[in-house]
């Protein structure tokens, strides 16, 4: 669900311009994952421009004061979901902790890190969304302790059915600051892709698991 129409648009242009998402229709990259894509998306670039950064810290800040103001801790996903929010947390002057991809080999054997307790309540701030599996793997983490998980807030996602049929199945909210659909439409209406690429671009987003064949 995005939270702000005119704001992901907004912020879907700002993505561009600063190459944090890049589209190639005709010569697609290749994901971890073995998918091939006409997109690939870096919010970690915006670590480089203070003031989209700040923009979009201001944004989550405003929703979940709104939306969620007695929670208790800023969760981010790790690694590009904990600057996002520890900037969150810091402008809310909130607590914050966040979730390995698996815990450490050595130590405590820690996976959440800053110290959320049972029954507290959180949101998880995540860059992007794509299956889906990342995000679910730090609510997984986070309810296996008795954390009560309020949403997931991303910067970015791509809205395949798959993250979002996971994400109901078990039961969790989740909110975008732009998506797939808004980003091609600014994309196009600036020039960054030709007219007639957007067919293409249209393809991928309903069978990426299989396209181009």
């Amino acid at each position: 669900m995005i939270i702000d129409q005119q704001f992901a648009e907004e912020i879907a242009l700002d993505l561009l311009n600063i190459n944090a998402v890049i589209l190639r229709p005709n010569d697609p990259f290749t994901w971890s994952s073995g998918w091939n894509s006409p997109i690939y998306c870096d919010n970690r670039l915006t670590m480089r421009y203070p003031k989209i950064r700040k923009k979009i810290a201001q944004k989550l800040v405003a929703f979940i004061s709104e939306e969620y103001p007695d929670i208790d801790v800023i969760t981010g996903t790790a690694t590009a979901g904990i600057p996002h929010a520890a900037w969150v947390s810091e402008n809310m002057d909130k607590p914050m902790s966040y979730v390995r991809a698996k815990a450490k080999a050595y130590g405590l054997g820690n996976q959440i890190e800053g110290g959320i307790q049972k029954g507290e309540s959180t949101v998880v701030i995540e860059d992007l969304i794509s299956t889906g599996g990342s995000a679910m793997s730090v609510v997984e983490a986070l309810r296996f302790v008795g954390v009560n998980i309020e949403a997931v807030l991303s910067i970015f996602t791509y809205g395949f059915d798959k993250a979002i049929q996971r994400f109901e199945e078990t039961d969790v909210t989740v909110y975008s600051l732009t998506d797939y659909p808004t980003l091609i439409q600014v994309a196009s209406e600036n020039d960054y892709v030709d007219a007639s690429d957007l067919k293409t671009l249209g393809e991928w987003r309903q069978n990426p698991e299989t396209w181009p064949n």
